[in-house]
């Protein structure tokens, strides 16, 4: 469904993706691992057209979408779930999810109204908390509700990034809960995340990136590729 090759991407001077090269299947989960300021949200932002690579192909279901806008990016079908969550200030919870409609424009009322109800019954804290203004839940609600705003729009691939990070374990749970039922149901993800063990099998294969180069990708599955990630990133 997603292919990266060679990719190249600046912020200014500074020469951060140098090559690099990815795919992720229909179905899959695909970690991307690696130390803090390696290139792993510069690589989600690349995909989803909020940096514009400076060299090589960024391809969706065949057609080159690398320097196309991001609205329009999103509008193929993939949602982006960034690590700064996002959440609109001054909107309720429900009103938040509605934004994520302009994903699907020309989605009737009623079509609406059943995602919203899906999404409740997925998120049942969202459905407790949906008059509430969006700023005011917690930081694992506010995970959630980044992460149902995307989902409203029916994405064929998401980008998930650090979904955790500063969550109560509790919380984290629960989170890894949520992104393995999406698994189940066989929607495609890329998952930046820094607890590599429990990342690990919730993923199919993987990417690890230094100095925004890929120095190891594997099968998750394989215990000699496992202990190699292990090794390398020192989880």
């Amino acid at each position: 469904m997603l292919e990266l090759t060679n990719v190249h991407t600046h912020y200014g001077l500074s020469h951060v993706l140098q090559g690099v090269s990815i795919r992720v299947r229909a179905g899959e989960v695909v970690g991307l691992f690696g130390r803090n300021g390696v290139g792993k949200t510069t690589v989600m932002k690349t995909i989803a057209g909020w940096l514009t690579p400076s060299e090589g192909r960024v391809a969706f279901d065949g057609q080159e979408i690398g320097g196309v806008a991001s609205d329009v990016i999103c509008r193929r079908g993939i949602g982006f779930v960034p690590e700064d969550r996002r959440i609109f200030p001054g909107l309720t919870v429900e009103e938040n999810l509605v934004l994520g409609f302009m994903q699907c424009p020309g989605r009737s009322g009623a079509e609406s109204k059943r995602q919203l109800d899906e999404i409740y019954q997925r998120f049942p804290r969202l459905g407790e908390r949906r008059l509430q203004m969006g700023t005011t839940l917690s930081g694992g609600e506010q995970q959630m509700l980044a992460m149902a705003r995307v989902l409203v729009g029916k994405p064929r691939l998401l980008l998930i990034d650090e979904p955790t990070e500063g969550l109560a374990p509790k919380i984290v749970d629960e989170i890894f809960h949520i992104m393995e039922g999406l698994r189940r149901e066989g929607i495609p993800i890329v998952l930046v995340e820094q607890n590599v063990r429990r990342a690990i099998d919730l993923s199919t294969r993987f990417y690890a990136l230094e100095r925004g180069q890929i120095f190891l990708e594997g099968d998750a599955s394989n215990p000699a590729h496992r202990q190699a990630l292990f090794e390398r990133i020192a989880v």
